[in-house]
């Protein structure tokens, strides 16, 4: 049960992180997708520096865990930046979106670092069942989300300041 507990904390931070700042799904999704491509290129080496400056002790959770920082590192600095949603529906649909895609990126990483039992495992095996169409649906959401995506014009700007 503690790992569904853990599932449902770490979707609420995302979907919180992205519902508050109000970002665009497009954007974030795919940094989420530049992410998760570094994080397959780094991978276990990654792990092995992190667990080489003693930042964490080696082992499997040392690599869970900078596998998900790396996965998340392009996607939370471009929550601080970029373009925003206006309405309540966009915002909410945005959210979860990023949510889900961010999940189906992390269950890989998180699976290594927690004990599945019972739920928990029912959950991961759904994730991870689902993974690449949630990943395929999610990023042609993203960029279909950039298309709708204006810039702020010259005019809107100058009214900012």
């Amino acid at each position: 049960m503690s790992v569904l507990i853990i599932f449902i904390v770490i979707a609420l931070m995302l979907f919180m992180s992205s519902y508050i700042t109000r970002r665009r799904f497009g954007l974030l999704g795919l940094a989420l997708a530049a992410g998760a491509t570094l994080s397959t290129i780094w991978g276990y080496n990654a792990g092995l520096l992190v667990g080489a400056f003693g930042i964490l002790p080696n082992g499997p959770v040392t690599t869970a865990v900078t596998l998900s920082v790396i996965v998340m590192l392009p996607s939370v600095v471009l929550l601080f930046h970029g373009y925003t949603y206006k309405g309540f529906v966009g915002r909410v649909i945005g959210a979860l979106m990023f949510t889900l895609l961010a999940m189906a990126f992390l269950v890989e990483p998180l699976g290594y670092a927690l004990n599945l039992e019972s739920v928990g495992v029912e959950v991961y095996n759904l994730l991870r069942e689902y993974k690449p169409l949630i990943i395929s649906v999610g990023l042609i959401f993203a960029v279909i989300d950039l298309f709708f995506t204006k810039p702020v014009s010259l005019t809107q700007k100058r009214s900012r300041r």
